[in-house]
């Protein structure tokens, strides 16, 4: 080894340990725990448990959203991320408050959409088969009926080009993997594993996006704005030559990327966990067919708002959300001052990431919290019980068009598949795994199942 060789070494070794010093220093300060990597950070830990009351009335006083993105909306590590994420959620605000006055929103579209997911499912004439395909087919076309309206319609190809590319983005834990990709897209490119399959569709979802968006342009403009792409452009006009203006088109197609990435991806793992455990569980199943049979008849049609008619439904939902929750973490803050957090220093700028199974998993919140158990969400009358712990269908709505969006479908999806079909596992299976696949996201394994035709009862 040369001494220019033996420099540079001696050089890196000093480095590392001025930072393992300098980490075991501050860390002394700080809960116990793993010591944090250079630039992620604790971030690779997110299954270590944090303490519930991270997510009190304290923290949410002295803790602020960050100024860069830690969601699926945007980049962790760079302000482009952070300003995508703004604008994203400024042009969802604009439409929600359009769908508010015009008494019309995302219910609609759902409604109209989920009765083809049934007939998707009754092709396959309860034969063995993986429903991920068909769901994730249904939330991208609401999700660019949303962004593009009616002027960009995608081909029989396209569609299915789409749904391919989204369901591999899914699987590959996309929303993440494009997060970290924002600072670590020199080492992702190099490494093995199911980032590339990530990576790759990314760049047929940008093609498509870029492509709509061009068709978009060349139509005649509405009178008022009425998609995602309206808006933005129109915001685009309003901040044109703005000095820090950062509408662009470049930043258009990362919103419409984020945004069909994003919401397709928890609604997605959702039905997914959905329709396993009711097929896993044919007692709980059967109560629910019951319900639906009760409340709703034979009437076709579905409304969000049910949700309140149907308790041991509700109870379903919420508790398939608890147990098989799609995101390790989601809530991330940002301290806006030095805080102390029952004797430990949270500096300024210290990201705060809850992890979720602190809360859902808790042995003093839930009676049996390692099972699936509808009763958690019961009272001893058989009337749903909203938890503060935990709130999907009567929690407050964080005021995103993707929150909306998720909530009102995981619950209309759920109630039409359920109302047309008896899910089973395939003959001679007795038992799936109902173990997350590790990974960035809680994915369950690959599984197929059979959708039969549901007699009802009365």
């Amino acid at each position: 080894m040369s001494i220019t060789e033996l420099f540079s070494v001696a050089i890196l070794l000093s480095l590392l340990m001025f930072y393992l010093l300098r980490q075991f220093w501050f860390r002394s300060r700080y809960p116990s725990g793993w010591l944090p990597l250079p630039a992620t950070g604790s971030l690779w830990q997110a299954g270590i448990r944090l303490y519930q009351e991270t997510r009190s009335k304290q923290m949410q006083e002295e803790t602020s959203s960050p100024k860069i993105s830690m969601t699926p909306y945007g980049s962790i590590f760079n302000d482009k991320g952070g300003e995508i994420w703004k604008q994203q959620k400024e042009i969802e605000q604009l439409i929600l408050s359009k769908q508010e006055r015009e008494k019309k929103g995302v219910e609609s579209l759902v409604e109209q959409e989920a009765p083809r997911l049934a007939e998707a499912f009754a092709r396959v004439n309860g034969q063995p088969f993986d429903p991920l395909n068909n769901i994730i087919a249904s939330l991208s076309k609401m999700i660019w009926s949303v962004s593009f309206g009616d002027r960009s319609p995608l081909e029989d190809k396209e569609s299915q080009q789409l749904t391919d590319a989204i369901e591999s983005a899914v699987k590959s834990g996309g929303s993440f993997v494009y997060t970290l990709d924002k600072q670590f897209s020199w080492l992702l490119k190099y490494l093995p594993g199911l980032q590339k399959n990530a990576l790759s569709s990314k760049e047929m979802i940008f093609s498509f996006t870029k492509k709509a968006m061009q068709k978009h342009k060349e139509a005649k403009p509405m009178k008022e704005p009425e998609d995602f792409v309206d808006f933005y452009l129109s915001q685009m006009e309003k901040n044109k030559g703005g000095q820090n203006s950062a509408y662009n088109e470049e930043n258009l197609a990362e919103c419409i990327f984020n945004f069909l990435i994003s919401a397709a991806e928890s609604t997605a793992i959702t039905l997914q966990w959905a329709l396993l455990l009711m097929a896993s569980h044919p007692d709980v199943q059967d109560k629910v067919h019951k319900e639906i049979e009760k409340v709703l008849g034979s009437s076709n049609a579905v409304s969000h708002k049910d949700w309140k008619k149907l308790p041991y439904t509700s109870a379903v939902i919420h508790e398939i959300q608890r147990t098989q929750h799609a995101f390790l973490f989601r809530i991330i803050k940002q301290c806006a001052k030095d805080v102390n957090i029952f004797g430990f220093l949270a500096p300024k700028g210290t990201f705060i990431n809850p992890d979720l199974n602190s809360v859902l998993l808790d042995p003093k919140l839930w009676e049996t919290p390692e099972q699936f158990n509808p009763s958690h969400f019961l009272d001893k009358d058989g009337e749903f019980v909203a938890k503060k712990e935990f709130q999907l269908l009567a929690g407050e709505s964080d005021g995103s068009l993707k929150d909306k969006l998720a909530r009102v479908e995981s619950f209309t999806f759920f109630i039409h598949l359920l109302k047309t079909f008896v899910f089973q596992l395939p003959e001679g299976e007795k038992k799936t795994s109902e173990q997350p696949r590790i990974g960035l996201t809680t994915c369950p394994h690959s599984y197929k199942i059979c959708a039969v035709a549901h007699r009802k009862t009365s």
